[in-house]
């Protein structure tokens, strides 16, 4: 059995998600498609992080396991030309058979973008917010999300036996010309938490929300944060972090960043 990392960009504008689903196109079932057809036989395919319909991704990761080996050149080359044009496989990694995308993930960062103004180029990349922000109150209610926190208020469902509670690595908000962006790395993440964390962060900056009763729901949870969960058009799966590898660097936006691979084509 060979092992490979994958590290894949997509636009999930089309898609109903990362995870394959029934009588759904989602991007693992057309990367899967892609590797079936390139090796001939059914593979082992499985993803890092789970996006949610219409959210994006920079570096998703996924593992590869097949019985038949083929040089990572050949395996970038052959998936890239089976894929649509919103999918694009970045690099390909020969690895141990045991690499699990995400039993081995050490961390997760997401990254949401904000427009100020109204933008016909960028909509299926952005939440355009009409009204003013004040993007110092919501730095300061961003700063606080960082450690060990119950976010129950901000999870659209969970199992019984599903914690809430996500440790929080890294939390801000910044500004890049017409934009605001919000990025947030964890562990972890639960479902539709990153954009009602930014719904709610974004009421903090209308003024319609006290930052303080906000963080207050950390520890009295509030239904009140469902009422404004963030589109999914803003969201983008920034990076996944593995054993020694270090955190993103400068919080710039996610549209005219092209990471540089040695297998770029």
């Amino acid at each position: 059995m060979s092992g490979f990392k994958l590290t894949i960009e997509y636009q999930g504008t089309r898609y109903r998600g990362w995870q394959e689903q029934k009588n759904a196109r989602t991007v693992q079932g057309e990367l899967r498609k892609a590797a079936e057809e390139l090796f001939g036989t059914a593979v082992d395919l499985g993803g890092a992080g789970r996006t949610d319909a219409g959210v994006h991704a920079l570096a998703q990761v996924a593992h590869l396991k097949v019985s038949r080996p083929l040089a990572p050149n050949r395996i970038h080359e052959g998936l890239n030309a089976g894929l649509p044009r919103d999918i694009h496989v970045l690099s390909v990694e020969a690895v141990s058979h045991r690499f699990h995308a995400r039993h081995d993930a050490a961390a997760r960062y997401y990254l949401y973008q904000i427009s100020r103004r109204r933008t016909a180029l960028l909509v299926p990349f952005v939440w355009w917010v009409k009204d003013p922000l004040d993007v110092r109150a919501m730095q300061i209610v961003a700063a606080a999300l960082r450690g060990l926190h119950d976010f129950r208020s901000f999870n659209d469902r969970s199992r019984p036996d599903e914690s809430t509670k996500v440790k929080v690595d890294s939390a801000e908000v910044g500004e890049a010309g017409e934009m605001i962006l919000f990025r947030l790395g964890a562990s972890h993440f639960l479902w539709k938490m990153v954009r009602r964390l930014v719904g709610a962060l974004v009421e903090v900056g209308r003024g319609a929300l006290d930052g303080d009763e906000m963080l207050g729901w950390l520890s009295e949870p509030s239904k009140r944060a469902a009422e404004w969960t963030a589109p999914p058009s803003g969201l983008f799966l920034e990076r996944v972090l593995y054993a020694d590898d270090a955190p993103p660097g400068r919080l710039v936006p996610a549209i005219g960043r092209f990471p540089q691979t040695a297998h770029s084509r």
